[in-house]
């Protein structure tokens, strides 16, 4: 059994690791590490740094807009780029060109039939509001200027308050 320094382990692992993310096979072809320690290595050093593995994410953990971020970062790139910051954030190829290709068709798809009853719906409801709001402002205000007018027409004339008091004495009005 081999043992290796703490060294050469940590160099090892660095370069297994982000942003390096070097493959085993070709690790194992230089060092003659075997497979599985180095597997080991990295797996410990993730935790030691606290690097969860990002390759284990599955497609659909990633949110919308992880998605689209990917996508809109990734539209320029030739296919060395492009595989070289997959290796990177742990993604592959395949996947970013499946979201783009998800996305393109939602973006050229025709709405749905409940989404056009919707949007008729909610035009009819804006043309009724257009054509029955003015005229209910319209009565509103005319409603208030009678009832204010009315107000002041009851207050012009209402009777003062009688008193049971006789005429002649005091607290008469």
């Amino acid at each position: 059994m081999t043992h290796y320094s703490e060294e050469f382990r940590s160099s090892v692992a660095a370069r297994l690791l982000p942003p390096n993310n070097a493959r085993i096979a070709d690790i194992v072809k230089e060092t003659g590490v075997p497979k599985d320690t180095l597997y080991d290595w990295r797996a410990r050093y993730r935790n030691k740094q606290g690097i969860s593995p990002v390759s284990c994410k599955s497609s659909n953990q990633y949110s919308a807009d992880d998605k689209l971020a990917v996508i809109i970062e990734t539209a320029t790139f030739n296919e060395t780029e492009l595989s070289e910051y997959c290796r990177c954030k742990g993604l592959y190829p395949v996947q970013i060109k499946s979201w783009k290709t998800s996305m393109v068709q939602g973006l050229m798809s025709e709405p749905s039939k409940v989404d056009r009853e919707q949007n008729q719906n909610r035009s009819r409801l804006s043309n009724v509001l257009k054509r029955i709001l003015p005229v209910k402002k319209k009565h509103w205000l005319r409603w208030q200027r009678c009832w204010y007018s009315k107000k002041s027409f009851n207050h012009l004339w209402r009777r003062p308050r009688q008193t049971n008091t006789p005429p002649g004495t005091a607290g008469n009005n």
